[in-house]
């Protein structure tokens, strides 16, 4: 698999590159590496496990929680939950590590392991590189310290896990939601439960669609990666509104009722203003990548929000958040962090906040997400090329700034290199659509020429 961690957790297909093997290897080293940092000093260490529903979430999970277990950590296993909710029950229950299965939109033979530290918080790099150099040091026959007697790890089933989560949703909302008709597609994935539930005890008539998990079907043809199924229920069942989450609902998309597409972006406008009139939107500031569209920018500006971009991914997101003391970011995708009520994107949360907006304001989704206007953008990958080239080169450097002359200030331009493949995106925006798909195709002949 190369480098084990990626920027969320380790990935793999189940069975062949994340094995049973590997999970209880890594668990036991996370043990011991959390250990030697004093995260358990002067306590028994505990830790929180949960999946979501995938098959081999039941065979992995079991290994994870060998894993901690004999390296002396007691374990709550929660079972099938959102990534945010273990992360929640992490830092609610006073744990010192959280470990969440799940390979998220991913398709159903993939899976992940991801660990958090204390307080629910994604482990800092460092001890993900420490874990995994015990890991392989291990893995070729170094012996473990492990306890034995009663300094073993005691495991037992954390069922209440669920209700505590919900009530914490609950308790974050400004308003109730009656009055509204809302559908929800649960990717048949780990907010199945949670969800419906959560948007029925604050009062919203709700309508579900994807939410049979039977292991086997998570994100197959529904959820945030796939639109169409809640496009056409929404309209069938002459809903406000609805709702899709991923596989471990970290991300929240949306449909308003003419069955029109609510994108990260949109949702993360409509959140900044309602955050803003309520006063805890802290130094009037949203945080997003550089790949959210001009649009939003302009919304914000316009609105009076102040806009940091950051690199691509909802780990540079919530870096700069934490860093700073932001309350709000995300990215295009529905990864959207509210800081104050969660340490990770989570997809229930955004959808209860954006439909108490709508139910505080009385005006559609459609209308509430028309205060930015998506500006028409075209994505081109350009493969093999020099990627390590893209800041350097004169020429390309000169079609760039040609472009965005010709774009003025209702354009923008952006080339990344890919972090996997020798490729490089080109994405441009424009007003018009045909004028963004020329300016992309144009600048991405200079690619060719210039780095290939």
């Amino acid at each position: 698999m190369g480098r084990l961690f990626g920027t969320d957790g380790v990935r793999g297909v189940a069975n062949a590159d994340l094995t049973a093997e590997l999970a209880l290897g890594l668990s036991v080293a996370a043990a011991h590496v959390l250990g030697e940092a004093g995260s358990f000093e002067g306590h028994r260490p505990v830790a929180v496990v949960g999946r979501d529903p995938r098959a081999s979430g039941e065979f992995l999970e079991a290994a994870v929680v060998a894993g901690l277990a004999s390296a002396g950590v007691d374990v709550l296993r929660v079972g099938v939950l959102p990534t945010p909710a273990v992360a929640y029950l992490t830092g609610a229950l006073g744990a010192d590590l959280g470990v969440m299965l799940s390979a998220s939109h991913n398709a159903m033979p993939d899976n992940g392991i991801k660990f958090l530290a204390r307080g629910g918080h994604k482990l800092d790099d460092a001890l993900e590189d420490r874990i995994e150099a015990i890991y392989e040091e291990h893995s070729t026959g170094a012996p473990w310290n492990r306890p034995t007697g009663a300094g073993v790890g005691r495991v037992k089933s954390y069922g209440e896990g669920l209700d505590q989560y919900i009530a914490h949703l609950a308790g974050v909302l400004p308003n109730r939601l009656e009055g509204l008709k809302i559908v929800l597609d649960e990717a048949h994935g780990a907010a199945s439960r949670v969800s419906p539930e959560a948007f029925t005890r604050v009062g919203a008539e709700i309508i579900t669609i994807g939410a049979d998990p039977d292991g086997l079907n998570i994100n197959d043809g529904c959820g945030s990666t796939h639109l169409d199924l809640l496009k056409a229920a929404v309209v069938e069942h002459g809903a406000d509104f609805g709702i899709a989450h991923d596989g471990d609902a970290d991300r929240c998309l949306a449909v308003d009722h003419t069955g029109s597409e609510v994108d990260g972006d949109q949702i993360m406008a409509v959140l900044a203003l309602d955050m803003k009139a309520r006063g805890v939107l802290r130094d009037d500031t949203l945080v997003a990548t550089v790949m959210s569209n001009l649009g939003l920018k302009l919304a914000m500006e316009r609105e009076g929000i102040n806009l940091v971009q950051t690199a691509v991914g909802d780990r540079y997101v919530l870096e700069n958040m934490k860093e700073n003391g932001f309350a709000l970011g995300g990215e295009q995708s529905g990864h959207v962090i509210v800081l104050d009520h969660a340490t990770t994107g989570d997809g229930t949360l955004t959808g209860l906040l954006l439909a108490a907006r709508v139910a505080q304001t009385g005006r559609t989704l459609k209308d509430l997400a028309s205060v930015m206007e998506r500006l028409p953008q075209v994505l081109i990958n350009v493969p093999d090329v020099d990627k390590s080239r893209v800041a350097t080169s004169a020429e390309l450097q000169s079609a760039v700034a040609d472009a965005e002359r010709e774009l003025g200030a209702t354009g923008r331009v952006l080339l990344r290199s890919s972090g996997t493949e020798p490729l490089v995106r080109v994405m441009v925006e424009a007003a018009d659509i045909a004028q963004a798909r020329s300016v992309a195709e144009r600048l991405a002949d200079v690619v060719k020429s210039a780095l290939g």
